[in-house]
């Protein structure tokens, strides 16, 4: 949507132009103003790569950047309806499709237990999220998280995964949406599948029902934040009441001896597919963007986050016990694993009851992520790492329409084209780096902070923090590469828990939380590292290779386009301060006609 500013008797206000977009809408910055000035941003590219990787932003930056997007977003949000979003965020094609994929193929029975550590380390990232969502209340998320902590690069890359995350999961879910769909209507999982003879096998199963779900809640996710939640109220109270059909007329039909044998894969198996499960906690990311649009972020968003995700996983753990009960678990669908089961026990009847529960908790899942994705990407857009275009928020919906419109469109067309077990192994290497990069910034938070923290300190805590990262690494690789041995774990788990015990004896923190914190720091955040990086080990070569090429991409884009636009932003940001700092202090209070209240908006960039 292109815009014009002109200089009102109110100050410096908005005139809409139609919907045109213009050039300054997505490049408005000086590096791209001329060919000539875009050739020395290049030529400077290295000088400016060093000082936006060594900038840290700081959180009433972060805060500030709620401005650029025109008009704010409305505070109507409580705990309760968090809740309500972090399970409709969650529970749903992970649980109802991926559940029978792992048990059938890497888990079987103790599927249950690959829930339990994917939740125990889902919880781990919950806690750090939380911390700095209540301290941090914007729509940016993880990503303004990242910027304020570990600086402008790590942000950035870490902010075209979280995008990525979106994407891919919200592509999965359509796809399964489909599949229960068919199920619903007495037909097989694939029945409205088309097979496109000419495209590579695992693309070339379209989709055409995903990309028209996808569609309708886009819609839906712009209207109104309020209106989406009530409906994922209407959705999930749904939901819930097919899980206890699931669970309890589940173990009624239940067979002890498809218990036999528990772990046929072994340990290894388990958390293989404790690494794609994850898959099935990435939604509660979305409940931590929407800490600006919640009345009270101190109270709200702990019991928000902390009750949907101890919620979840108690229903993930008794939904995969069910599932393993009633079949055996070499007959378990992968598609539509909970109505083919109730099939297989002689209810067919039940299958359409599973189906449109199911239905209904996939559709919550798009829609919870149709308003986390959007707002991600709004508050990237407010820092120009991504186009500002992507920033406007609609005055009367209070809704970010540019950027729900973009980001669904991409998740339609991944949703076409591509199946489900490819999505899910790229989407938990997305979600595991971001998790853990949250749990290392929420430690450089607590013991670093500029200008209080000691040279000497602050050397021990990078140490520490190597080690840390070094030897949960280690395991990690080890783990991926040795089939049965043992004896690295006892080098790495030691220097593990020596360099967080270092941590904790000899690096004072130099911050505490205002309003909530994180509890049994540091070991609560080293542990969610060492978790999240474990599971890292235990995905498969191809999926890796997919996330180097997307993260590849992200490399060229950011050096030739996002770091100028970020680093033209930051330094507009400090002449605006300098401006503002100049005439407080001449007590004038006006320059060139305007009141001081009413100066320009600068774009908002780091501030350390």
């Amino acid at each position: 949507m292109g815009t014009e500013s002109e200089v009102t008797e109110s100050g410096v206000g908005i005139r809409r132009r139609n919907c045109l977009c213009t050039k300054d809408d997505f490049l408005p910055e000086e590096s791209f103003k001329s060919w000539v000035n875009y050739a020395n941003a290049l030529r400077q590219t290295p000088t400016r790569l060093i000082e936006r990787a060594l900038t840290r932003s700081d959180d009433a930056t972060e805060l500030e950047a709620k401005s650029r997007s025109q008009h704010e977003m409305k505070k109507t949000l409580t705990w309760w309806d968090l809740i309500w979003f972090g399970m409709g965020a969650v529970i749903g094609a992970g649980i109802f499709v991926l559940t029978g994929l792992e048990a059938s193929q890497d888990a079987g029975p103790a599927v249950v237990l690959s829930y339990a550590v994917s939740g125990v380390s889902a919880l781990l990232s919950v806690f750090c999220y939380t911390e700095f969502a209540v301290e941090i209340p914007v729509a940016g998320g993880s990503f303004a998280y990242l910027r304020v902590e570990l600086g402008d690069f790590v942000a950035f890359i870490a902010a075209g995964n979280i995008l990525l995350e979106y994407v891919i999961s919200g592509a999965a879910v359509a796809r399964s949406w489909t599949s229960y769909f068919a199920t619903l209507l007495n037909f097989k999982p694939d029945k409205f599948l088309i097979t496109a003879h000419g495209l590579a096998k695992g693309y070339n199963q379209l989709d055409p029902i995903a990309v028209g779900v996808c569609f309708i809640i886009c819609i839906i996710a712009i209207r109104s934040t309020k209106g989406s939640s009530r409906l994922n109220y209407v959705a999930s109270i749904i939901h819930i009441v097919v899980i206890i059909f699931i669970i309890v007329c589940g173990l009624i039909k239940a067979d002890t001896k498809n218990y036999t044998p528990f772990t046929p894969f072994g340990a290894r198996g388990i958390f293989k597919a404790s690494a794609v499960l994850f898959f099935a906690y990435v939604g509660f990311d979305a409940v931590s963007t929407m800490a600006e649009e919640t009345k009270d972020p101190a109270r709200d968003i702990p019991i928000g986050l902390v009750g949907s995700m101890v919620i979840t996983t108690t229903v993930y753990c008794l939904l995969a016990i069910t599932l393993c009960l009633m079949q055996p678990y070499q007959s378990i669908d992968p598609n539509a694993p909970f109505s083919v089961a109730f099939k297989a026990v002689g209810w067919s009847w039940a299958q359409y009851i599973v189906a449109a529960g199911a239905l209904k908790g996939m559709t919550s899942v798009l829609l919870v992520g149709a308003v986390g994705q959007a707002r991600y990407l709004t508050h990237i857009a407010r820092t120009h790492m991504m186009p500002p275009w992507f920033s406007y928020v609609d005055e009367k919906t209070g809704t970010p329409v540019n950027a729900t419109a973009v980001m669904m469109s991409a998740t339609a067309i991944i949703a076409f084209f591509t199946k489900l077990d490819i999505l899910s192994n790229l989407l938990s290497i997305s979600t595991l780096f971001i998790f853990m990069l949250v749990s290392l910034a929420l430690l450089v938070r607590r013991y670093y902070v500029s200008g209080v923290t000691t040279n000497a300190n602050r050397n021990k805590l990078i140490v520490c923090l190597l080690l840390i990262l070094g030897s949960s690494i280690a395991t990690a690789a080890y783990w991926g590469l040795s089939e049965n041995g043992w004896i690295a774990y006892c080098i790495t788990l030691p220097i593990w828990f020596a360099a967080t015990a270092g941590i904790c004896i000899f690096v004072p923190q130099a911050r505490n939380p205002k309003l909530w914190g994180v509890p049994l720091v540091p070991w609560l955040p080293s542990a969610s590292i060492a978790i999240n990086l474990f599971l890292l080990g235990s995905i498969d070569k191809d999926s890796f290779i997919r996330f180097a090429g997307w993260t590849g991409f992200l490399l060229v884009y950011y050096f030739f386009f996002g770091l100028h636009a970020s680093y033209d932003t930051a330094k507009e940001f400090e002449r605006s301060k300098v401006w503002k700092n100049k005439n407080i202090e001449e007590g004038n209070g006006t320059s060139n006609g305007l009141d001081s209240k009413h100066a320009p908006s600068a774009p908002v960039a780091s501030g350390n």
